[in-house]
């Protein structure tokens, strides 16, 4: 006898569809195993990636290039801007303004010391660098005589006087003028050919300043001779005579120039406001030296010019001093000397030697006195 099959109450078709349900909670938790090792590998990764991190940090913390530091307000960054650009416009600017390379030159040997007054020969060959003096009598010749010396005359350099025609380009008003100034006897030469060649008369009350009693006293070849008319320096420098002019500004003043003019009188008179106008008398040329330098040898050469120097020099650029005595007249003569590395033995003028004759003369009785004691001590 079959057994009736009673009807599924609503309970139990819950838990039917519950049953057939059940099944998906196995497949998700499936998926999250399969899913599991993935994630581990993941996570495995990530521990070995932030090392790399960390050394990246501490490298750029040790490294003194990039140093760590606060971040500065905005207004400090744009304070500090303008200097960035000031340092790169100096950096731009040092590049360009790179000097070239020159190559140094060498400094002048010092001038050898004076020899021993004893080693020097008995009987001195002197040259003077200046035309002879005509006739006899020459305080020279007195001095050639009185110490035994051979003495030569040969100027190193050429005076070239200019034309009157020359002279009245450089439209100078001789007449307007109350003083003239006057560093050579060739100057005072120059000045009056030029006033007899243009048939113009020299003012009687014009007052001269001269760079040294000498010069002055030249003078009276052409003027006559008044104290209250002729001014010289007391010791014979440019300062001297800058003091002496100094004490009558109120002048008008004509400064004869030419290639050897003393460049700190037309300053002076610029710098104290006094009248004054520059005027060229003569031009100067070095002369031929090998007549008198080819073959002799001298003792002693006497200067009286700077341009002198600069012509002995053009002819021999290596020229060697040696025991060669020299003597300079005038204190450009003196300083072109020094200037040129070569030692000076007699200077001129001095406070007791006012001319190179009365300086040569000193020197030569210094000379005669330490021969004799030679002399006598080898007895």
């Amino acid at each position: 006898m079959a057994k009736a099959v009673r009807p599924s109450s609503p309970t139990s078709a819950r838990k039917e569809k519950v049953a057939a349900a059940a099944p998906a909670p196995v497949k998700a938790t499936a998926a999250k195993k399969e899913a599991a090792p993935k994630a581990a590998a993941k996570k495995e990764a990530a521990p070995k990636a932030a090392p790399a991190r960390k050394t990246a940090v501490a490298k750029s913390a040790a490294s003194p290039k990039a140093p760590a530091t606060k971040p500065k307000p905005a207004a400090a960054v744009k304070k500090a801007a303008p200097k960035e650009k000031t340092t790169a416009k100096k950096a731009a600017a040092s590049k360009k303004e790179k000097p070239a390379k020159t190559v140094p030159t060498p400094a002048k040997p010092a001038p050898l010391p004076s020899p021993e007054l004893s080693s020097l020969p008995d009987h001195l060959r002197i040259l003077i660098t200046q035309p002879r003096p005509e006739g006899e009598k020459s305080p020279y010749f007195d001095l050639a005589k009185k110490y035994n010396l051979s003495l030569d005359f040969h100027p190193f350099i050429l005076v070239e006087g200019l034309s009157g025609k020359e002279f009245r380009r450089q439209r100078v008003d001789l007449s307007e003028y109350t003083a003239i100034v006057f560093t050579s006897r060739l100057a005072v030469d120059h000045f009056f050919r030029i006033m007899e060649e243009m048939k113009m008369k020299v003012n009687q009350d014009l007052k001269y300043f001269c760079i040294t009693e000498a010069v002055a006293l030249y003078l009276q070849k052409f003027i006559l001779y008044r104290k209250r008319k002729v001014f010289f320096s007391a010791d014979g420098s440019t300062q001297g005579l800058l003091d002496v002019i100094g004490k009558h500004k109120a002048e008008k003043y004509v400064v004869p120039t030419a290639d050897t003019t003393k460049k700190e009188i037309p300053a002076f008179m610029a710098k104290y406001k006094i009248t004054f106008a520059e005027a060229s008398l003569y031009r100067t040329v070095s002369n031929d030296l090998a007549p008198v330098l080819g073959e002799n040898q001298y003792d002693m050469i006497v200067f009286f010019s700077p341009f002198s120097i600069q012509a002995l020099l053009e002819h021999d650029p290596e020229f060697q001093q040696e025991n060669v005595l020299f003597g300079a007249f005038g204190p450009t003569t003196t300083k072109a000397v020094e200037e040129a590395g070569l030692r000076l033995d007699i200077k001129a003028p001095a406070p007791n030697a006012p001319s190179m004759v009365s300086a040569m003369e000193q020197f030569f009785t210094e000379f005669t006195a330490v021969k004799q004691k030679a002399k006598k001590s080898r007895k």
